[in-house]
């Protein structure tokens, strides 16, 4: 087994993986901070001056001003404003990422690609295989 993973590692999977994994994470911060910074105030402004971030539900039956207050007075809060903007920030890096999919696989060549002209001497080859067969 641990000659599988040594294996495994020096295909370079891992090194991939790792790669593929800080730039998700990177670009799973540009999304968010997109939506919270560039997304969501505008969205706010039209639904009347909302703050998304700021939108919660006190579970203790108290009243506070802000968020921050709550949180202060040690309120349990349902914070479903910034439940709003992760949820929008999921859909649009899903979004991202099938664009980016999808311009990828239209890019790659596969290998039945390559293969769909023979070249000339194999077409002669194959000329010269069904001739024998007669």
């Amino acid at each position: 087994m641990f000659s599988e993973f040594k294996k495994f590692l020096i295909r370079g999977n891992m090194i991939d993986m790792a790669v593929g994994f800080i730039f998700g994470a990177a670009f799973s911060t540009v999304v968010k901070s997109l939506v919270d910074n560039i997304v969501m105030p505008p969205v706010g402004m039209l639904l009347g001056q909302v703050d998304f971030a700021q939108l919660y539900i006190s579970l203790d039956g108290n009243s506070y001003a802000t968020l921050d207050a709550a949180a202060k007075a040690g309120a349990p809060v349902l914070k479903y404003g910034a439940f709003i903007n992760d949820v929008l920030s999921f859909v649009l890096l899903g979004f991202v990422i099938f664009i980016s999919i999808k311009a990828y696989n239209k890019i790659k060549t596969t290998p039945e690609e390559d293969e769909a002209i023979p070249e000339e001497s194999i077409l002669l080859l194959r000329e010269i295989r069904d001739s024998l067969k007669k």
